[in-house]
């Protein structure tokens, strides 16, 4: 009964502390989309780390056309401006995700493709890494 009585006044005094907050040496929070590409149930993944503000930057090999893609779509991965493009009916399907911060404006989105052809179409150089 005494553990239980102490892990309820444990529990109490954790309650009545109110939620944490930052403080000078929190690290702050990162700036920019984390994009990941991975094949079908998660055979392989590579990411990426995309920033766009105040430009271009980070490891993204496309990243100048990355940021202009995204502010065409103004974040919204779902508007992003396909392209005329031929692929196949193979299936052999990739998951893409983005998560993190565009332009002040908190982004979390996942979507399969087909195959990496029809991705490529869709998303432009904002997945081609």
């Amino acid at each position: 009964m005494r553990p239980l009585v102490l892990a309820a006044a444990a529990l109490t005094a954790l309650a009545a502390a109110g939620p944490a907050r930052a403080t000078a040496t929190d690290p702050p929070v990162p700036q920019g989309l984390f994009l990941t590409v991975s094949g079908d149930q998660g055979s392989w993944m590579r990411g990426e780390l995309l920033r766009c503000e105040p430009g271009a930057s980070g490891h993204h090999p496309h990243a100048s056309e990355a940021c202009v893609a995204l502010d065409g779509a103004q974040g919204d991965m779902d508007a992003l401006n396909p392209a005329p493009e031929m692929c196949t009916q193979v299936y052999a399907p990739v998951t893409v995700s983005a998560s993190g911060m565009y332009r002040g404006k908190k982004i979390t989105w996942q979507k399969t493709f087909a195959n990496a052809c029809t991705m490529n179409a869709s998303t432009g150089s904002v997945f081609r890494f």
